[in-house]
C-alpha cells in the first residue's frame, strides 16, 4: 500500500478534525458550523475559498502552472436526522442527529487531500475541493449546480467517493455504467365512501381497493419490464381510519421507486398511474396518483472509471480493487455526473472492530445508530484524491480540454 508519507505524518489532526465534526452533526443545508471549520482550515492552507453554492457549500480552488484543465473532487457534509447510539467521546452531542453516512469522514478525507495539494502542487493545471451540502435528501448537488458550479468552476470531470462499511477496510470498488439507483416516492390517496363499518354494502371501502393496488403495482416489476432490468417498488405506508367501526372515507399508500435507468423509471411511473386509477375505477372509487423524482441514477462513465481504477491499483494494488456491486440506495452525485463524466466508488470501511468502546450495539451499518466511520482510512482516501488529481492532469489532453 503506497500511501502518502505527508498525510500519514498529518493523519491524527485530521483525524480530530473529524470526530469534532462527528460530534457536530448539522443536516441538510444547516452546515453552517461545519463549513465553517472547512473554509477556515482551506484558508490556512492557502487554499482561496468560495462560499455560498447550495446554500452552505464551499469549494476550494487549488492551481498550479498554466493548464486551463481541470478536475473536481467531491465530498459531502451533512448528516442524517437519527439519534446516535454510541457513547464514545466524539458521539453527537446534539439530539437527533447523527453522522451515520460517514460523511464527516468524507470531509476530513478531502481536507487531508486539500493540506498535501497546497503544500505540493505536482500538477499542472486547477484542482476544485468541492465540499457539498444536503446529499441526504435535500439534493445539495444539484443546488449548488443550479447555483452556478460548473459555470463559475469548469472542470473536465468530477469525481466521488463513498465509504462501505462490511468488506475487509482499505479496499476499493469501482465499476463503469450504472452504480447507485434514482430515488423516487410515490403518494396514492383512494377516495371512496365512508360508513359505519357494520354496513359495508352503502359504503365504497378504500382498504381493499389498496390492498388491490399494492398486488397490482407488483406486477410492474413481475410482468411488464423486462426481468433483465432492474426495479424496485416498495409500498412502506398504508394509512387509513381512525375507528373500528368506521369504514373510512380515504386510504393513503406511500412509498419508494428505484431504477437504474431512467427509461425503466418511465414506464414504472405510467404504469403505476393506470393501475391505480384503473383499480380504483373498478370499484367505483378514485385515485389521486403523485410521483415526486428526487435523485437520477448515479453513472459512472466508463473512461473515468476505468481511470480511477488505475489510480486505486496504483495504490493498493489490483488484488484490493473490487468491482463495484451496483446498489438500489441513492446518491445526489447523480446530478453531477448527468452535467460532467466522472465516477462515484466506494472505498470499505470494515466490519466495525474500528470502534472506540462505548460504541452502540449494533452493527456497523449506514445508517445505524451505532456507526462509526474508520479514521484509519484518511491517510488512504486522501492519498486516493491526491493521486487522483496529479495523474488526471499527466494524461494527454481531450480534445476540447
Amino acid at each position: 500500500m503506497k500511501v502518502i508519507d505527508s498525510i500519514v505524518g498529518q493523519a491524527d489532526a485530521i483525524a480530530a478534525l473529524r470526530r469534532d465534526i462527528h460530534a457536530h452533526p448539522e443536516l441538510c443545508f444547516e452546515e453552517i458550523r461545519t463549513a465553517d471549520l472547512v473554509a477556515s482550515k482551506l484558508t490556512e492552507w492557502g487554499i482561496p475559498v468560495h462560499r455560498g453554492l447550495g446554500r452552505t457549500g464551499v469549494v476550494g480552488i487549488v492551481q498550479n502552472g498554466t493548464s486551463k484543465r481541470a478536475i473536481g473532487l467531491r465530498a459531502d457534509m451533512d448528516a442524517l436526522p437519527m439519534q446516535e447510539t454510541n457513547t464514545f467521546a466524539h458521539a453527537s452531542r446534539h439530539a437527533g442527529r447523527m453522522h451515520a453516512c460517514g460523511h464527516d469522514g468524507h470531509t476530513a478525507m478531502l481536507l487531508a487531500a486539500a493540506q498535501h495539494l497546497a503544500a505540493n502542487r505536482n500538477f499542472d493545471g486547477t484542482v476544485y475541493l468541492i465540499f457539498q451540502p444536503a446529499e441526504e435528501g435535500g439534493g445539495g448537488a444539484r443546488e449548488m449546480i443550479a447555483d452556478g458550479l460548473f459555470e463559475q468552476f469548469p472542470m473536465d470531470a468530477v469525481f466521488g467517493l463513498h465509504n462501505w462499511p462490511g468488506p475487509e477496510a482499505g479496499r476499493f470498488a469501482v465499476a463503469p455504467g450504472p452504480v447507485m439507483a434514482s430515488s423516487n416516492e410515490f403518494r396514492i390517496t383512494i377516495r371512496g365512501k365512508g360508513g359505519h363499518a357494520a354496513m359495508p354494502h352503502l359504503g365504497v371501502d378504500p382498504v381493499p381497493i389498496a390492498c388491490q393496488i399494492v398486488q397490482g403495482l407488483q406486477t410492474i416489476v413481475s410482468r411488464n419490464k423486462k426481468p433483465l432490468d432492474t426495479g424496485v417498488i416498495s409500498v412502506t405506508m398504508i394509512h387509513a381510519g381512525e375507528a373500528t367501526n368506521v369504514i373510512p372515507d380515504r386510504c393513503v399508500l406511500e412509498g419508494t421507486v428505484r431504477t437504474f435507468t431512467l427509461e425503466v423509471l418511465d414506464l414504472i411511473e405510467e404504469r403505476m398511474r393506470q393501475i391505480a386509477g384503473q383499480i380504483a375505477g373498478a370499484f367505483d372509487a378514485q385515485a389521486e396518483f403523485v410521483f415526486e423524482r428526487n435523485y437520477p441514477p448515479t453513472i459512472n462513465t466508463a473512461a473515468e472509471a476505468d481511470f480511477a481504477r488505475r489510480v486505486m491499483e496504483g495504490i493498493v494494488g489490483p488484488q484490493r480493487v473490487d468491482v463495484q456491486e451496483p446498489s438500489m440506495a441513492a446518491e445526489d452525485f447523480s446530478f453531477m455526473l448527468q452535467s460532467r463524466p466522472g465516477a462515484y466508488c466506494f472505498l470499505f470501511n470494515g466490519d466495525g472492530s474500528h470502534r472506540d468502546a462505548g460504541h452502540g450495539g449494533g452493527p456497523c451499518t449506514l445508517h445505524n445508530p451505532s456507526y462509526d466511520f474508520n479514521d484509519d482510512l484518511i491517510p488512504l482516501g486522501a492519498t486516493y484524491w491526491v493521486r487522483l488529481a496529479e495523474e488526471w492532469f499527466k494524461q494527454p489532453a481531450k480534445a476540447g480540454e
